[in-house]
């Protein structure tokens, strides 16, 4: 069984507000990675500013 198959089954027998705890949680890890990309970018950027800005001339 595949792990998104396993899924599916657990998902599906949990009780509906389970199910919405699930989703709430999928929604936060999709943010919380979203940010930590952010963060991850703005360090590069502050890193490289100055090569940033000769690259740009």
């Amino acid at each position: 069984m595949s792990l998104a198959e396993r899924f599916l089954k657990d998902f599906d027998e949990l009780p509906e507000e389970k199910k919405k705890e699930v989703i709430d949680f999928i929604e936060f890890l999709k943010v919380k990675e979203k940010n930590e990309l952010g963060t991850l970018m703005d360090t590069i950027i502050k890193e490289n500013q100055q090569a940033l800005k000769e690259l740009s001339q």
